[in-house]
Protein backbone atom coordinates (compact mmCIF):
# COMPACT_ATOMS: atom_id res chain seq x y z
CA UNK A 1 0.00 0.00 0.00
CA UNK A 2 2.79 2.18 0.90
CA UNK A 3 4.74 1.27 -2.63
CA UNK A 4 1.30 2.58 -4.56
CA UNK A 5 0.98 5.61 -2.10
CA UNK A 6 4.41 6.56 -3.41
CA UNK A 7 4.00 6.30 -6.81
CA UNK A 8 0.58 7.89 -6.96
CA UNK A 9 2.13 11.04 -4.83
CA UNK A 10 5.07 11.27 -8.15
CA UNK A 11 2.36 10.75 -11.04
CA UNK A 12 0.83 13.49 -9.67
CA UNK A 13 3.98 16.10 -8.96
CA UNK A 14 5.11 15.09 -12.66
CA UNK A 15 1.96 16.93 -14.04
CA UNK A 16 2.44 20.25 -12.37
CA UNK A 17 5.12 21.24 -14.83
CA UNK A 18 3.94 21.08 -18.56
CA UNK A 19 6.26 21.71 -21.25
CA UNK A 20 7.33 22.44 -24.64
CA UNK A 21 5.95 22.82 -28.35
CA UNK A 22 6.65 22.07 -31.81
CA UNK A 23 6.88 24.39 -34.55
CA UNK A 24 4.70 22.37 -36.79
CA UNK A 25 1.23 23.67 -37.60
CA UNK A 26 -0.42 20.35 -37.47
CA UNK A 27 0.74 17.84 -34.92
CA UNK A 28 2.58 15.59 -36.90
CA UNK A 29 3.71 12.28 -36.22
CA UNK A 30 1.04 12.48 -33.45
CA UNK A 31 -0.09 9.18 -32.43
CA UNK A 32 -3.42 7.90 -30.17
CA UNK A 33 -2.56 8.86 -26.21
CA UNK A 34 -0.73 5.80 -24.55
CA UNK A 35 1.99 5.69 -21.72
CA UNK A 36 3.02 8.49 -19.36
CA UNK A 37 1.55 12.17 -20.69
CA UNK A 38 1.87 15.59 -18.54
CA UNK A 39 -1.78 16.18 -19.67
CA UNK A 40 -3.57 17.83 -22.47
CA UNK A 41 -7.22 16.26 -24.31
CA UNK A 42 -8.21 13.39 -22.59
CA UNK A 43 -7.99 10.66 -26.02
CA UNK A 44 -6.18 13.21 -27.90
CA UNK A 45 -3.30 13.08 -30.15
CA UNK A 46 0.69 14.00 -29.10
CA UNK A 47 2.33 17.09 -30.55
CA UNK A 48 5.54 16.61 -32.27
CA UNK A 49 7.67 18.55 -30.22
CA UNK A 50 10.86 20.73 -31.55
CA UNK A 51 12.66 21.89 -28.65
CA UNK A 52 15.10 24.67 -29.46
CA UNK A 53 19.12 23.86 -28.74
CA UNK A 54 20.28 24.55 -25.09
CA UNK A 55 22.41 27.70 -24.74
CA UNK A 56 23.39 28.57 -20.98
CA UNK A 57 24.92 31.73 -20.36
CA UNK A 58 26.05 33.91 -17.66
CA UNK A 59 25.80 33.49 -13.50
CA UNK A 60 21.91 33.28 -12.40
CA UNK A 61 20.66 34.86 -9.19
CA UNK A 62 19.07 32.89 -6.16
CA UNK A 63 15.92 32.08 -7.36
CA UNK A 64 13.90 32.80 -3.98
CA UNK A 65 10.78 32.13 -4.82
CA UNK A 66 8.41 29.76 -3.26
CA UNK A 67 6.98 26.07 -4.94
CA UNK A 68 9.31 26.40 -7.73
CA UNK A 69 9.32 24.06 -10.27
CA UNK A 70 12.35 22.68 -11.76
CA UNK A 71 12.64 21.82 -15.43
CA UNK A 72 11.57 18.25 -16.27
CA UNK A 73 14.50 15.73 -17.14
CA UNK A 74 13.13 14.21 -20.23
CA UNK A 75 10.86 15.24 -23.28
CA UNK A 76 6.89 15.39 -21.60
CA UNK A 77 4.03 14.64 -24.21
CA UNK A 78 1.65 17.22 -24.21
CA UNK A 79 -2.08 16.18 -25.83
CA UNK A 80 -4.42 17.60 -28.07
CA UNK A 81 -7.33 17.25 -30.24
CA UNK A 82 -6.13 16.12 -33.67
CA UNK A 83 -8.07 18.87 -35.65
CA UNK A 84 -5.10 21.29 -33.34
CA UNK A 85 -3.13 23.65 -35.61
CA UNK A 86 -0.90 26.51 -34.88
CA UNK A 87 -2.78 29.63 -34.60
CA UNK A 88 -0.30 32.39 -33.65
CA UNK A 89 2.77 31.95 -36.59
CA UNK A 90 3.37 35.65 -37.27
CA UNK A 91 0.00 36.50 -36.04
CA UNK A 92 -0.09 40.47 -34.78
CA UNK A 93 1.33 40.94 -31.21
CA UNK A 94 0.75 44.60 -29.26
CA UNK A 95 1.57 44.75 -25.85
CA UNK A 96 1.97 47.49 -22.48
CA UNK A 97 4.91 48.41 -23.24
CA UNK A 98 5.12 49.70 -27.20
CA UNK A 99 8.46 50.82 -27.15
CA UNK A 100 10.57 47.40 -26.16
CA UNK A 101 14.21 47.79 -24.63
CA UNK A 102 15.56 45.32 -26.74
CA UNK A 103 13.84 43.87 -29.63
CA UNK A 104 10.72 43.84 -31.59
CA UNK A 105 7.19 42.62 -30.58
CA UNK A 106 7.05 40.95 -33.52
CA UNK A 107 10.09 38.67 -32.28
CA UNK A 108 6.90 36.50 -29.89
CA UNK A 109 5.35 34.96 -32.65
CA UNK A 110 8.08 34.46 -35.56
CA UNK A 111 8.68 30.78 -34.95
CA UNK A 112 11.83 31.19 -33.69
CA UNK A 113 12.88 29.56 -30.55
CA UNK A 114 16.64 30.36 -29.89
CA UNK A 115 18.05 32.12 -26.90
CA UNK A 116 20.79 34.74 -27.32
CA UNK A 117 20.94 38.43 -28.96
CA UNK A 118 18.28 38.94 -31.76
CA UNK A 119 15.97 36.14 -30.47
CA UNK A 120 14.18 38.01 -27.91
CA UNK A 121 12.33 41.06 -27.27
CA UNK A 122 12.81 43.24 -23.80
CA UNK A 123 10.00 45.27 -21.81
CA UNK A 124 9.94 47.48 -19.35
CA UNK A 125 10.11 46.80 -15.50
CA UNK A 126 6.81 45.89 -13.63
CA UNK A 127 3.86 44.25 -14.74
CA UNK A 128 4.08 44.28 -18.35
CA UNK A 129 1.53 41.88 -20.87
CA UNK A 130 1.74 40.95 -24.28
CA UNK A 131 -0.96 40.41 -26.82
CA UNK A 132 -1.38 38.36 -29.56
CA UNK A 133 -4.28 38.70 -32.20
CA UNK A 134 -4.94 34.95 -33.76
CA UNK A 135 -7.55 36.88 -36.34
CA UNK A 136 -10.26 35.04 -35.85
CA UNK A 137 -11.82 32.89 -32.54
CA UNK A 138 -9.82 29.38 -31.50
CA UNK A 139 -10.93 26.64 -29.25
CA UNK A 140 -7.51 27.00 -27.76
CA UNK A 141 -6.15 23.76 -26.36
CA UNK A 142 -2.04 25.19 -25.51
CA UNK A 143 -0.23 27.96 -25.11
CA UNK A 144 3.60 27.59 -24.98
CA UNK A 145 5.94 30.17 -23.72
CA UNK A 146 9.52 30.69 -23.89
CA UNK A 147 10.34 34.04 -21.71
CA UNK A 148 13.78 33.42 -21.59
CA UNK A 149 16.06 30.15 -21.78
CA UNK A 150 19.35 31.15 -21.49
CA UNK A 151 19.97 31.52 -17.88
CA UNK A 152 18.56 29.76 -15.15
CA UNK A 153 15.55 32.06 -13.94
CA UNK A 154 11.85 32.19 -12.55
CA UNK A 155 9.62 34.95 -14.07
CA UNK A 156 7.45 36.44 -11.51
CA UNK A 157 3.36 36.80 -12.10
CA UNK A 158 2.56 35.21 -14.65
CA UNK A 159 -0.72 35.05 -16.33
CA UNK A 160 -2.27 33.79 -19.43
CA UNK A 161 -5.65 34.92 -20.22
CA UNK A 162 -8.12 33.98 -23.46
CA UNK A 163 -10.95 36.12 -24.65
CA UNK A 164 -12.83 37.26 -27.54
CA UNK A 165 -12.69 40.69 -26.07
CA UNK A 166 -9.50 43.00 -27.21
CA UNK A 167 -9.57 44.66 -24.01
CA UNK A 168 -10.19 42.00 -21.55
CA UNK A 169 -13.51 42.51 -19.76
CA UNK A 170 -13.48 40.67 -16.95
CA UNK A 171 -16.86 39.15 -17.59
CA UNK A 172 -15.38 38.29 -21.30
CA UNK A 173 -12.13 36.40 -20.16
CA UNK A 174 -10.62 32.87 -19.00
CA UNK A 175 -7.60 32.87 -17.13
CA UNK A 176 -5.89 29.35 -17.78
CA UNK A 177 -2.43 30.03 -15.93
CA UNK A 178 -1.98 32.17 -13.28
CA UNK A 179 1.57 32.08 -11.18
CA UNK A 180 1.06 35.39 -9.41
CA UNK A 181 1.10 34.15 -5.89
CA UNK A 182 1.45 38.09 -4.47
CA UNK A 183 -1.56 39.21 -7.07
CA UNK A 184 0.83 42.05 -8.60
CA UNK A 185 -1.08 42.06 -11.58
CA UNK A 186 -4.67 42.47 -9.75
CA UNK A 187 -5.97 39.58 -11.86
CA UNK A 188 -6.57 37.44 -8.56
CA UNK A 189 -3.98 35.35 -6.42
CA UNK A 190 -3.30 32.60 -8.79
CA UNK A 191 -2.35 28.73 -7.50
CA UNK A 192 0.46 27.71 -10.14
CA UNK A 193 3.48 26.97 -9.20
CA UNK A 194 6.17 29.51 -10.92
CA UNK A 195 9.16 27.64 -13.09
CA UNK A 196 12.66 27.55 -13.67
CA UNK A 197 13.08 28.82 -17.43
CA UNK A 198 14.65 26.29 -19.98
CA UNK A 199 14.65 25.15 -23.41
CA UNK A 200 11.35 22.99 -23.08
CA UNK A 201 9.20 26.20 -21.94
CA UNK A 202 5.94 26.03 -20.72
CA UNK A 203 2.74 24.69 -21.75
CA UNK A 204 -0.25 26.29 -20.18
CA UNK A 205 -3.31 23.84 -20.98
CA UNK A 206 -6.22 26.06 -22.88
CA UNK A 207 -8.63 23.49 -22.13
CA UNK A 208 -10.68 24.69 -25.02
CA UNK A 209 -10.99 27.99 -23.87
CA UNK A 210 -12.57 30.15 -26.86
CA UNK A 211 -11.29 33.67 -27.83
CA UNK A 212 -9.35 35.30 -30.45
CA UNK A 213 -6.97 37.48 -28.22
CA UNK A 214 -4.14 35.92 -26.30
CA UNK A 215 -2.86 38.07 -23.17
CA UNK A 216 0.70 36.85 -21.46
CA UNK A 217 1.15 39.08 -18.36
CA UNK A 218 4.70 38.89 -16.39
CA UNK A 219 6.58 40.80 -13.62
CA UNK A 220 10.12 40.61 -13.85
CA UNK A 221 12.07 37.36 -13.20
CA UNK A 222 14.45 36.73 -10.47
CA UNK A 223 18.11 37.99 -12.24
CA UNK A 224 16.36 41.21 -12.82
CA UNK A 225 13.43 43.57 -12.91
CA UNK A 226 12.52 43.30 -17.08
CA UNK A 227 10.32 41.28 -18.92
CA UNK A 228 11.14 39.05 -21.51
CA UNK A 229 9.42 36.89 -24.48
CA UNK A 230 11.35 34.87 -27.09
CA UNK A 231 8.00 32.85 -28.47
CA UNK A 232 5.24 31.97 -27.93
CA UNK A 233 2.89 29.55 -29.77
CA UNK A 234 -0.62 28.93 -29.46
CA UNK A 235 -2.28 25.46 -30.76
CA UNK A 236 -6.19 24.98 -31.25
CA UNK A 237 -8.94 24.26 -33.29
CA UNK A 238 -10.40 27.39 -35.22
CA UNK A 239 -14.22 27.88 -35.10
Amino acid sequence: MKHKLIVSILAASSALFITGCGDNKKPTGATAASGATSGGTVGGVALALDYPPELIEGTPKAMNVPNLVQPPDKDPVFLVPKEAVLLSKDKKVTGSDDNPIIGDLKLVTDGDKQAGEGYFVELLEGPQWVQIDLEKSAAVNAVCVWHYHSQKRAYKGVVIQISDDPKFAPTATTTIYNNDYENVTKLGKGSDNPYVESRFGLIADGKGAKGRYVRLYSNGNTSNEMNHYIEVEVYGVPQ
